[in-house]
Order: C-alpha cells, then structure tokens, then sequence
C-alpha cells in the first residue's frame, strides 16, 4: 500500500495534463434498476462547502462536480470538469480549459464564472466551510478569510471556457484539492435562491440529481439524463433510507430489501457473517487511510494543561479497545496510519501505563482528578468503545459523563468548540487523498481550529503550522526531504498531546447479491461506503 501511495503522489505531479483520462467501463455492466442504502442517521447536509463526514461525502461526490477527479476505485487523478489544464515551471499558476457543454441540473451551462463563484464562495468566512483551510495556497486566500476581499484574487476568469488560479505559493497537493468535494462547482442563482438551505436543495453537474428528499425518512436520487460522462451512471435511481438501526439494515439485506448497509457489519454480527461463508462472500474487504482518534479541547480546563492530555494518552488501552470491534484495527501511535507516506516508523507514542498516569494527572494539581465530558456517536460499537474509555480514564480518577449523540450533533459541538473530549468513531479521520498533508490542516492545524471547522481539539500551533507550510511548498509531493518534513510535524503535535490517538482501521463494505461492478468500487477510497456512479444491479 505504501509503495503504491508513494507512487501515486509522484504521478500527481509530474504527469501533466492528459494523465490518468482513461478509464474502462465495465463490459459487464448493465444500465438500469434502482438500489437501496441504509443509515441510522439522517443526513446532515448535501452542500458540498459544508458536507464532511463519511456518510455524505459519497452522496455529495454523486451530485457534483470539481475541475478534478479520481479514477473509480483508486487514488489515481484525472480531469473532471477540466478537459485539460497548464502548470507554470515554477509550480504556481494553474489555468484549466473547462469541458464545453456541462449542464448543471437545472440545465444551465457552466462556465469559468461557476468556477470563480465557488472558489470564493468556500473560502468566504460567511459559508462557515470546515474545508476551508484546504484552498489557503491560493494567492488572497488570507484576505478573504479575513474579511478583507469578497473575492480570491488568485483566481481569474479567462474567458468563459478557462480559469486562470495562482498560488501564492507552489502547493504538491494543490491538483488532490481541486478534486475535493469542497472544490465541487455550484450555480450561484441556486445559492442565491434557497441560501442557507441549498444544502437541503442541492444542484450540481453530477451523475445524480435530487429527486426527493424526506426528512427521517429518505433521500432519492435520479440520473442525471444530460451527465457529461458518457455511458455513466449506470442506475436509474438510489434511495437512502434513514433511520435504520445497522441490526436491522443486516437483516433487511439478509431478506433481499436492502442492498448496501451503509453503517457497515455490526459488530455484534461480525463474526457471524464473517463465518458463513456465502455472507462472507458478498463482504468486500480494503484497506483505508484511517485514524480513529479522541479529541482533547485544549481550549476547556483542565484539558489545557499538557500533563492532564499526556495522562489521558497514557490511561487510554488501546488493545481493548480494538477487540471491541473484533480486531479489525491495530492500536495507533500518531495521527497518520501507517501506510501513509511521512508515517514515522519505530515511535511507540504514549505506552499505556496507570501508575506514569497518575503522576502526570498530581503533575497538574489534580491528583484526585476531574470531571469531564466525552462526546459521541450513537451508532454501535461507539457508545461502547465511549464505555471503555470511560472505564480507562476512571482508573487514573477522571470521571467521564457520556454524551452519546446523532452524528451531526457531535460534528457540530466539535466545531462550536463546546466539547471537551469527542471520541471519533463513524466520523474517525479517512484520508481525503493520499498525502499527510491532509491529516494535518482541517484536523489539526490552525485552519481548522475555527468555528464549524474540524480541528475539535481547538489545537494551534504557529510554529508547527509554518512547518506543515513549507513542506507542502515543495513542488514534488513524494521528495524524501518533504516526507521527512511532514513525519517531524506530526513528531512536534504528539509532544504537545491534542489527541489520543487509538487505532488504524480496516474497511468491510457488505452488499446484496445482485450488486455488480469491481470490487474495487465498494471500498473507493474517496467514496464511501461506495461509488455509486459506477456499480449497477445484475437483475
């Protein structure tokens, strides 16, 4: 996997703009039919600016669009909306020839106007997007997110087929983040027309189109007739179905009526399904670029002193805790997971040990320990894994009230800053493209630390921001000094212990017997659960 990512980063740079265009639809596909998805949650949001979290990150990557794109089922960039585009030798002028002919759903072409508008659009503070800090290598970046412009400077319309964006600064993972969900284009008179709704109301240039939408109860998606890829999507239809609890949705899919359980094998069924083999045969295993993790607020007392973080670091049983899930992880020693390129090889991270706990916690003054609180989702196993935290943390005196929530309630206290501790099962941290660059900036750097944004552990660090800065101004993602760079950014963020974090994950996406279409496509890793554009039923 590592030599894989290695290579695909080097591919991302050196190979300039037709690379990665082909790609082979199945000669077994067949169009038509509709397939069901189940979640226990409701979705949040299908606004690409402000989606983030796993659950609606493939259904936004289904109604939108950016300049840039994935090959399906793999980390390999291709053009999206750009047909072709031009780097400047030096790394920091990007100009993108738009596709002609590209219809968002409301039938309007776009243009490099739409470009422009949803390039400001994300970046303005107003929008509130927890992605944000992804664009800060464009050239007006810091002005506009300081309310200073209404406009990026760096980007400039061309004409109404190209757009012209210069960096301030050469960024080797500026093409991954023209292919983020965030990058998506948006027709500004839909934002104008439903404003803070327009992610209740979505309107894109994707495979699929909102066709309905019934809060707690589903969402329906249809094809988009006019799609500008051709002979995709394949399915006529695709309905979520929320409110399921993921005992249910197995058993439903058992019977026939579902045909992807989108809050995965419950881990209470694992080893059962697991065990018969002809269920064990519709269970598509991968790997993926995860960290499950528990945020602590530096910001809230007394997680804002160092030796109260490194005690809860060091109370934490990490081994336990991957049997909760029947050890389908392996305890994590830092931020990235270990087949990520800058991963630091041979650190041990904080050893579970009560009594070095303890010290630490008298360290602080609180030898008698404190009271807090740890937030979580309420989708099994994490209010158990919450239960052995609490356990843990009860042993070295600290006292953990659990706020078991619907996902979007913990996403959005974790933005407000308002929770002291946020355990991240269902929400844990999958890369978004293969670089560490991406564990850094949304979840740990400044840039994330903001209202709404995803840094929950309200961590800044100015130096080690200037050191996450320059390594990704180097212009060759894979060059060893700027892996070495990044693996000592994440070296200065454990020392100063905003996280714990608690394990790597493998992915088990299970789905009914009539899905077709390569395996690789129900553990994409940039669509998750599954790429619905791709797969198609056999029936």
């Amino acid at each position: 996997m590592k030599k894989l990512l290695l290579s695909t980063a080097m591919l991302a740079v050196s190979a300039l703009p037709g690379f990665a265009q082909g790609y082979t639809p199945d000669p077994n596909a067949k169009t038509g039919g509709a397939i069901t998805i189940t979640y226990k949650d409701d979705v949040a949001t299908l606004d690409p600016a402000i989606g983030y979290d796993w659950q609606n990150w493939s259904m936004i990557k289904s109604l939108f669009d950016g300049l840039m794109d994935y090959v399906p089922g793999t980390t390999e960039l291709r053009p999206g909306l750009a047909e072709s585009y031009e780097i400047s030798e030096d790394g920091t002028v990007f100009t993108f020839t738009l596709r002609a002919g590209v219809k968002f759903h409301n039938g309007r072409e776009m243009t490099a106007e739409d470009v422009k508008y949803s390039l400001d659009r994300v970046t303005t503070p107003e929008t509130q997007s927890p992605g944000a800090g992804f664009f800060a290598s464009i050239a007006g970046f810091d002005a506009i997110s300081a309310g200073e412009a209404d406009t990026l400077s760096g980007v400039e319309v061309i004409d109404p087929l190209t757009v012209k964006i210069s960096l301030s600064r050469p960024d080797a993972t500026f093409l991954h983040v023209m292919a983020l969900n965030f990058a998506s284009i948006v027709p500004k008179e839909a934002v104008d027309e439903h404003g803070t709704d327009f992610g209740k109301h979505p309107v894109g240039t994707g495979a699929f189109k909102l066709d309905e939408w019934t809060i707690g109860q589903r969402l329906v998606f249809a094809k988009n007739e006019d799609f500008w890829r051709e002979g995709v999507p394949y399915l006529d239809a695709l309905t979520f179905e929320v409110g399921q609890e993921p005992i249910v949705a197995l058993l439903r899919l058992q019977q026939g009526e579902v045909d992807v359980p989108g809050d995965g094998i419950p881990p209470a069924k694992f080893q059962e399904v697991m065990g018969d083999p002809a269920q064990a045969a519709r269970v598509v295993e991968g790997g993926q670029l995860h960290t499950g993790y528990i945020t602590l607020n530096v910001g809230i007392e007394p997680l804002d002193q160092l030796p109260v973080r490194e005690a809860i670091n060091m109370a934490i049983n990490k081994t336990r805790i991957t049997q909760i899930i029947n050890g389908r992880a392996v305890p994590a020693t830092q931020p990235l997971p270990p087949s990520m390129p800058g991963y630091t090889e041979g650190y041990e991270g904080f050893s579970f040990d009560i009594e070095a706990a303890k010290a630490k916690l008298a360290e602080a003054g609180l030898a008698d320990g404190f009271t807090t609180e740890l937030y979580v989702m309420n989708t099994d196993p994490n209010p158990r894994i919450a239960q052995a935290i609490q356990q843990d943390l009860k042993a070295i005196g600290v006292d953990v009230e659990i706020r078991s929530l619907a996902q979007a309630n913990v996403i959005e206290a974790g933005g407000a800053g308002a929770a002291p501790m946020i355990w991240s099962g269902g929400m844990a941290w999958i890369a978004d493209f293969p670089d560490p660059s991406n564990f850094y900036g949304p979840i740990l750097g400044c840039a994330g630390a903001g209202e709404g944004g995803w840094n929950w552990s309200k961590f800044c660090d100015e130096n080690i921001d200037a050191m996450a800065i320059e390594a990704d101004s180097m212009t060759d993602p894979s060059a060893p000094e700027r892996l070495e760079m990044w693996s000592e950014t994440y070296m200065k963020v454990m020392e100063q212990a905003p996280w714990v974090p608690v394990f790597n994950e493998q992915r088990y996406t299970m789905k009914s017997e009539r899905m077709g279409g390569d395996d690789a496509l129900y553990v994409d890793p940039v669509s998750i659960p599954v790429n619905y554009d791709y797969v198609y039923v056999t029936e």
